[in-house]
């Protein structure tokens, strides 16, 4: 962060924020020494259970669904095109009811009945299982691999879907009239993982429609798609196949053990000049954390060169602030070579197994600063967001960036210094720069980790500005404005990072941490490549 301008209004009651406002940032544990840049925590979990869709999925009653649909429809005077298929494949009864009602002009609850009869019926005697689909479930049995059946569908024809299946294969069924929600909301899959009691993230889920792809995927779980009339795109944390019969429980497996991603944010205030062997002590807190990729803000001219070839490592500067190292290859450039002291910038950094991730480094502007307006401006939650347009303008300029050079099946990091608090933290005030990541799907990886923001206030402002910098004495607002967002990844752990007990400001030259900011650790749990 850049010096913050003082005011010399009087001291205000707190905004509305959680206590513990002076609560220094938890310090992540240094990895072992004798191993001090390959120690991480674990992210392989064993593969806990496998969550199968019915309908498509196992077997072939997708076709059976749009038969009935197509017959209900026709006898009210709409013929099914290919165009509403969004609006029938993968979506319960009353779905599709009430959007042939809108269509047709009929009651839904009357067109409700006639598609479960028309179902049934069919269903009765035509069902036929996928290809595949009984030799997976035999192989998951073999090897003790629990598994569920997950549909939209009621009770009675999953029920009877069952016993042509063999009912003794599943642990659990959840059906429509088992949630209050059913799919595309994540609750049928979060519902089979408390009765089977497992970790979401453990779990892959096999479907065959968009919709039930956005619910498994919502809930948490790894997602094998293997569609059955509609395609699905590849994406991150995504595998596609074309039948179950290319599908093994290793390969299932596989997709929940994926690599590790240590990913770091650190504003390097003034490239670290204000304190002695700065250079020095910033390779070693990079060192330490076992950090793949860092994002640097302030880097004031060459610090990520210097810092990568100290390293050994690849390296991005745009213009004399901003830069981004790994220990990983970097693919590709993305946004503004040229960009301001304010900004974004991002590269392409290609791993093992060829997964690639984009990771992008932001700096915000520093002014005004809103827990300085709400300490000791006292102004309210309106006017703060009010403030924020500037930085929530350049926010939305990377976002743009970002959607621009994105890649569906790449997960995104995006980093930075924001020069803002989080709207997770404060209950009151919305601060709308988090906010507008977070509805371009952009994740809080340190608030994934820790929820509670009075428990764990995760501050990064500051390690050693304890006093306002304009000598008056007053306390200065800690807060957490330096981020880890994630889209496509499963966090595994976040932590702030400060290293040594700092001394505050202006007796900073010998402290063993180089900047102002406490930086931000994450690791990731990555997708393997397919």
């Amino acid at each position: 962060m850049a010096p913050r301008a003082s005011t010399s209004r009087p001291t205000s009651p707190d905004p509305p924020h959680p206590p513990l406002q002076s609560e220094p940032p938890t310090r992540i544990p240094p990895p072992r020494k004798e191993n001090p840049v390959t120690h991480r925590p674990t992210a392989r979990l064993p593969l806990q259970a496998v969550l199968f869709d019915m309908d498509g999925t196992l077997v072939d009653t997708e076709r059976l669904w749009w038969e009935a649909v197509e017959q209900v429809a026709d006898g009210f005077g709409h013929a099914l095109t290919g165009v509403d298929q969004p609006q029938v494949l993968g979506r319960p009864v009353e779905y599709t009811a009430a959007w042939l009602a809108g269509v047709t002009g009929a009651s839904a609850g009357v067109i409700a009945a006639e598609l479960h009869q028309q179902f049934a019926d069919r269903v009765r005697t035509g069902i036929v299982p996928r290809p595949g689909a009984r030799e997976l479930l035999d192989a998951l049995a073999r090897e003790g691999v629990p598994t569920a059946l997950v549909t939209a569908s009621p009770r009675a024809v999953a029920d009877t879907v069952l016993e042509a299946l063999g009912a003794e294969r599943f642990a659990v069924s959840v059906t429509a009239d088992d949630t209050e929600r059913t799919k595309p909301a994540p609750d049928p899959y979060l519902a089979a993982c408390r009765a089977l009691g497992v970790d979401p993230a453990a779990c892959v889920a096999v479907e065959d429609t968009q919709t039930g792809v956005t619910s498994a995927e919502s809930a948490g779980c790894a997602v094998l798609a293997v569609p059955s009339l509609a395609p699905i795109a590849p994406a991150a944390g995504r595998t596609v196949l074309g039948s179950l019969e290319e599908v093994s429980p290793a390969r299932l497996r596989a997709m929940v053990a994926p690599g590790e991603l240590r990913v770091m944010s650190w504003n390097l205030w003034y490239g670290g000049t204000k304190v002695d062997g700065y250079r020095e002590k910033q390779l070693k807190v990079i060192t330490e954390t076992g950090a793949d990729v860092v994002g640097l803000q302030e880097t004031y001219g060459d610090s990520a060169r210097e810092l990568a070839e100290a390293l050994g490592w690849y390296h991005h500067r745009a213009g004399d602030n901003l830069g981004i190292i790994s220990r990983y290859p970097i693919t590709a450039r993305l946004g503004d070579p040229d960009v301001g002291f304010y900004g974004g910038t991002g590269v392409r950094i290609g791993l093992d197994g060829g997964r690639r991730v984009d990771v992008w480094s932001a700096h915000l502007d520093c002014a005004p600063y809103g827990p300085y307006e709400a300490r000791f401006d006292g102004l309210p939650a309106a006017e703060l967001i009010a403030h924020e347009s500037g930085r929530l303008d350049r926010m939305r300029e990377i976002l743009r960036g970002i959607a621009a050079s994105a890649d569906a099946s790449v997960p995104v990091v995006l980093v930075g210094d924001f020069n803002a608090p989080s709207h997770l933290d404060w209950p009151e005030v919305a601060w709308p720069v988090t906010k507008a990541a977070e509805e371009a799907g952009l994740r809080d990886s340190y608030r994934e980790a820790h929820p509670d923001p009075v428990r764990d206030p995760g501050h990064t402002w500051s390690p050693v500005h304890t006093e306002h910098e304009d000598g008056s004495g007053r306390q200065e607002p800690q807060d957490r404005i330096d981020f880890v967002l994630h889209r496509g990844l499963a966090v595994v752990d976040s932590r702030t990072l400060v290293s040594g007990t700092p001394r505050a400001w202006p007796d900073v030259a010998d402290n063993d941490w180089p900047s102002d900011h406490a930086a931000v650790v994450t690791v990731f749990a990555v997708p393997r490549g397919d």
